[in-house]
């Protein structure tokens, strides 16, 4: 199931879908990216029609639009476990494996996925693929020492280049910087991901294994559901 054409079309299909799991009294964690944006304008619909429930954001971004849309959020502090998380991905595998971070929240997304009771992954037909790879994994850093940690990135046979906008770093919204590491196919995600933990400085990547218990994804002809 691809996307030829109508991407926002694929997106619209797959959020609004995905807006469906969550139920009156449910504390929902909530993602961020183009598909979930769908899903967050479906439930801010059917918070004015009567459902009851509360978000806890995983961005700043998707803090901001869903004070904008009235929808209520929670923290942490009052709630220690979510009934269901709902979030986008740039990349997944039939394993469910992921390349999440395109917005820079994947740090804040493992937080709240690993809180959640239920996850639900939503993505338009052209983020599926049999490997991950083809784009590159993101890599929260912590700024001091930063080239230091960028150069043990290098010795793990990638290509990292620090994001960067109008030559200014890219910040996390937990303040630290953002690499993106090309390290081609990614045959063993959980393993990258380990080796990656391992050096100092690093806070966290944009690999999720075990994160998704179900994924919707929309294409041209409705939805396809993997469970």
């Amino acid at each position: 199931m691809r996307c030829s054409t109508g991407y926002e079309r694929c997106d619209r299909t797959a959020g609004q879908y995905a807006a469906r799991y969550v139920e009156d009294g449910m504390l929902v964690g909530l993602g961020s990216g183009t598909t979930f944006y769908w899903t967050l304008l479906e439930l801010a619909d059917r918070i004015k029609g009567g459902l009851k429930m509360k978000g806890i954001p995983t961005s700043l971004a998707t803090e901001r639009l869903a004070f904008e849309w009235g929808i209520p959020l929670a923290s942490f502090d009052e709630c220690p476990r979510l009934d269901l998380y709902i979030d986008g991905a740039k990349e997944i595998n039939p394993r469910k494996e992921m390349i999440k971070g395109g917005g820079g929240s994947f740090l804040r997304e493992k937080l709240v996925a690993e809180g959640a009771d239920r996850r639900i992954i939503v993505v338009n037909g052209n983020k599926r693929v049999l490997r991950l790879g083809s784009i590159a994994v993101p890599v929260e850093i912590v700024p001091f020492g930063s080239e230091w940690t960028l150069a043990k990135l290098r010795d793990l046979g990638c290509k990292p280049v620090f994001r960067t906008v109008q030559q200014q770093f890219v910040v996390s919204d937990n303040g630290n910087y953002m690499a993106d590491c090309d390290f081609g196919p990614v045959p063993n995600p959980a393993d990258l991901h380990r080796k990656v933990k391992a050096i100092t400085g690093v806070v966290e990547t944009g690999l999720f294994v075990g994160m998704a218990d179900e994924v919707i994804i929309g294409g041209e002809s409705g939805v396809e559901i993997w469970k």
